[in-house]
């Protein structure tokens, strides 16, 4: 059961509405999250499926604000995709929330140390992605989120369902292209003309932090290209009962030269 001062679910509840909201359309999946959960939140990458909620959020005229972790190592056309998408829409504000108490890539590696990506992931994944995650969620009061995955991105993907329990962090979350696959996506984005990543046209078809993300070859997965050759497919957001054991190390650890 998930509770909290706003809602309150079961899990039984849950099934019997994934059952209920599978008919609906994107749109009216964003629309009925719209009435039903106070404090809903979109949280983007900017990837082309979160790029589609917030087109849809948009031309639904919801006001629904959205949440993007800055790890301090997105790609440079990524940091360019967040502005065209606050010119685009105005009226959904980015909350934008960086790794606590550091606010740029070099104040990163002189409080932890060069690529712990690679010494580290683990604790990685904590710093840039969960431990933000769970700041924004408390800071803004969030019950409910909506999110950009899809069961056709594979792995533990596969078995998504529209709402989920996410108890560790005691949110909701609205999972509204559940069941698109990536040309459906790609067909909604060309249609409506949304800005997306640039490098989606360089075979990236999900896009993560640069020194974690390759281009996509022919019939491999779209979500291949993040962690290639690693045991690996979540960061850790979607994951976050995997890291109640990791706390912020305020040693710092000196720049290796």
């Amino acid at each position: 059961m998930l509770a909290n001062a706003s809602i309150s679910i079961t899990k039984q509840h849950l099934e019997f509405l994934n059952k209920r909201l599978a008919k609906l359309s994107p749109q009216d999946l964003i629309k009925w999250a719209y009435y039903t959960f106070p404090n809903l939140y979109q949280t983007t990458a900017f990837g082309l499926t979160g790029l589609a909620i917030s087109d849809m959020i948009s031309k639904l005229g919801c006001d629904i604000d959205l949440i993007f972790l800055d790890t301090l190592y997105h790609f440079p056309q990524t940091y360019d995709l967040l502005e065209r998408v606050q010119l685009r829409y105005p009226t959904s504000r980015v909350n934008v929330f960086k790794p606590q108490n550091v606010n740029t890539e070099q104040e990163f590696v002189a409080k932890y140390g060069d690529q712990l990506w690679e010494t580290d992931d683990q604790y990685y994944d904590y710093l840039v992605k969960v431990e933000p995650s769970q700041r924004a969620y408390k800071q803004l009061q969030v019950n409910a989120v909506l999110t950009g995955r899809r069961k056709s991105q594979g792995g533990a993907r596969s078995q998504l369902a529209i709402l989920e329990l996410d108890e560790a962090n005691g949110i909701i979350k609205i999972n509204p292209l559940w069941n698109w696959d990536f040309k459906q996506v790609k067909q909604y984005i060309d249609d409506n003309n949304v800005p997306f990543n640039e490098l989606l046209n360089l075979g990236y078809k999900s896009v993560g932090d640069w020194h974690s993300t390759v281009p996509v070859a022919e019939g491999e997965d779209e979500r291949s290209g993040r962690w290639k050759d690693k045991v690996k497919t979540e960061c850790g957001i979607h994951i976050a009962k995997d890291f109640t054991h990791y706390t912020i190390k305020e040693t710092s650890v000196a720049k290796a030269i």
